[in-house]
Protein backbone atom coordinates (compact mmCIF):
# COMPACT_ATOMS: atom_id res chain seq x y z
CA UNK A 1 0.00 0.00 0.00
CA UNK A 2 2.95 2.50 0.40
CA UNK A 3 2.53 4.41 3.43
CA UNK A 4 2.55 3.06 6.88
CA UNK A 5 -0.26 2.15 8.62
CA UNK A 6 -1.39 3.86 12.22
CA UNK A 7 -2.89 1.42 14.56
CA UNK A 8 -4.80 3.89 16.86
CA UNK A 9 -8.94 4.25 16.37
CA UNK A 10 -9.21 6.97 13.90
CA UNK A 11 -10.98 9.02 11.64
CA UNK A 12 -10.21 8.52 8.39
CA UNK A 13 -11.04 10.92 5.14
CA UNK A 14 -11.30 9.52 1.67
CA UNK A 15 -9.71 11.75 -0.85
CA UNK A 16 -12.83 13.15 -2.11
CA UNK A 17 -13.44 14.98 0.90
CA UNK A 18 -11.51 18.28 -0.11
CA UNK A 19 -8.54 20.11 0.84
CA UNK A 20 -10.35 23.03 2.27
CA UNK A 21 -12.52 20.76 4.66
CA UNK A 22 -9.68 18.70 5.83
CA UNK A 23 -7.54 21.96 7.01
CA UNK A 24 -10.89 23.15 8.68
CA UNK A 25 -10.74 19.61 10.38
CA UNK A 26 -7.10 20.57 11.19
CA UNK A 27 -8.20 24.09 12.81
CA UNK A 28 -11.08 22.17 14.90
CA UNK A 29 -8.17 19.76 15.87
CA UNK A 30 -10.13 16.39 14.90
CA UNK A 31 -8.14 13.87 14.28
CA UNK A 32 -7.83 11.93 11.18
CA UNK A 33 -5.68 10.28 8.52
CA UNK A 34 -6.67 10.62 4.95
CA UNK A 35 -6.77 8.31 2.30
CA UNK A 36 -3.66 9.04 -0.55
CA UNK A 37 -1.75 11.45 2.33
CA UNK A 38 -0.91 9.81 5.05
CA UNK A 39 -2.87 6.03 4.26
CA UNK A 40 -2.09 4.11 1.44
CA UNK A 41 -1.25 5.63 -2.29
CA UNK A 42 -3.22 8.07 -3.83
CA UNK A 43 -6.06 6.50 -6.55
CA UNK A 44 -6.14 3.51 -4.47
CA UNK A 45 -9.32 2.07 -6.15
CA UNK A 46 -12.46 1.14 -3.86
CA UNK A 47 -12.15 -2.57 -3.72
CA UNK A 48 -8.71 -1.87 -1.91
CA UNK A 49 -10.46 0.38 0.57
CA UNK A 50 -12.31 -1.83 2.99
CA UNK A 51 -9.28 -4.78 3.46
CA UNK A 52 -7.60 -1.35 4.58
CA UNK A 53 -10.05 -0.22 6.89
CA UNK A 54 -10.05 -3.71 8.17
CA UNK A 55 -6.34 -3.78 8.73
CA UNK A 56 -7.15 -0.38 11.02
CA UNK A 57 -7.92 -0.22 14.52
CA UNK A 58 -11.72 1.08 15.09
CA UNK A 59 -11.57 3.44 12.00
CA UNK A 60 -14.68 5.76 11.32
CA UNK A 61 -14.36 6.17 7.11
CA UNK A 62 -15.96 9.04 5.93
CA UNK A 63 -16.52 9.88 1.91
CA UNK A 64 -18.76 11.24 -0.27
CA UNK A 65 -18.97 8.24 -2.42
CA UNK A 66 -22.53 6.68 -2.61
CA UNK A 67 -21.06 3.26 -3.14
CA UNK A 68 -20.10 3.19 0.19
CA UNK A 69 -23.95 3.51 1.36
CA UNK A 70 -25.10 -0.42 1.46
CA UNK A 71 -26.03 -2.10 4.26
CA UNK A 72 -24.00 -5.48 3.43
CA UNK A 73 -21.20 -3.89 4.02
CA UNK A 74 -21.77 -3.07 7.69
CA UNK A 75 -19.04 -4.79 9.57
CA UNK A 76 -17.85 -4.88 13.46
CA UNK A 77 -14.35 -3.65 12.46
CA UNK A 78 -15.45 0.15 10.96
CA UNK A 79 -17.73 2.14 10.34
CA UNK A 80 -18.46 3.57 6.77
CA UNK A 81 -20.10 7.05 6.63
CA UNK A 82 -21.27 8.51 3.42
CA UNK A 83 -21.95 12.24 3.69
CA UNK A 84 -25.09 13.34 1.63
CA UNK A 85 -23.63 16.82 1.31
CA UNK A 86 -21.86 19.71 -0.47
CA UNK A 87 -18.40 19.36 -0.73
CA UNK A 88 -17.69 22.64 0.99
CA UNK A 89 -20.30 21.64 4.28
CA UNK A 90 -18.13 18.20 4.61
CA UNK A 91 -16.15 19.02 7.72
CA UNK A 92 -19.34 20.26 9.49
CA UNK A 93 -21.17 17.42 9.36
CA UNK A 94 -18.31 14.80 10.62
CA UNK A 95 -17.64 17.68 13.48
CA UNK A 96 -21.52 17.11 13.94
CA UNK A 97 -21.59 13.52 13.37
CA UNK A 98 -18.82 12.79 16.21
CA UNK A 99 -20.21 15.14 18.65
CA UNK A 100 -23.66 13.01 18.51
CA UNK A 101 -24.77 11.33 21.36
CA UNK A 102 -25.57 8.39 19.75
CA UNK A 103 -22.26 8.45 17.61
CA UNK A 104 -19.92 9.99 19.98
CA UNK A 105 -17.15 7.27 20.86
CA UNK A 106 -15.47 5.11 18.29
CA UNK A 107 -17.22 1.90 20.05
CA UNK A 108 -20.29 3.45 19.29
CA UNK A 109 -19.54 3.65 15.41
CA UNK A 110 -18.35 0.37 15.07
CA UNK A 111 -20.45 -2.17 12.76
CA UNK A 112 -22.61 0.69 11.39
CA UNK A 113 -23.20 2.20 7.81
CA UNK A 114 -24.31 5.74 7.98
CA UNK A 115 -26.04 8.37 5.98
CA UNK A 116 -25.18 12.07 7.28
CA UNK A 117 -27.35 14.61 5.67
CA UNK A 118 -28.65 17.98 6.30
CA UNK A 119 -31.53 16.37 8.24
CA UNK A 120 -30.26 13.83 10.35
CA UNK A 121 -28.40 10.03 10.26
CA UNK A 122 -29.78 7.54 8.38
CA UNK A 123 -28.07 4.44 10.01
CA UNK A 124 -27.72 0.85 9.27
CA UNK A 125 -26.53 -1.91 12.12
CA UNK A 126 -26.10 -5.61 11.25
CA UNK A 127 -29.39 -6.41 12.60
CA UNK A 128 -32.14 -4.85 11.68
CA UNK A 129 -33.21 -4.98 7.72
CA UNK A 130 -34.70 -1.40 7.82
CA UNK A 131 -32.26 2.20 8.65
CA UNK A 132 -32.81 3.73 12.01
CA UNK A 133 -33.45 7.97 11.28
CA UNK A 134 -31.88 9.44 13.72
CA UNK A 135 -32.39 13.55 13.64
CA UNK A 136 -30.02 16.15 15.03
Amino acid sequence: MGRALVRGAMNVLDENIIASQRRQLQRWRIPFRQIGHELANQGIKDPQIIPLLRRLKQPTFFTRDYDYHDPKLCDQSYCLAWLNVRPDQAASFIRRFLRHSVFRTHRQRLGTVVRIHPEGIECWRRSPSEPIQIKW
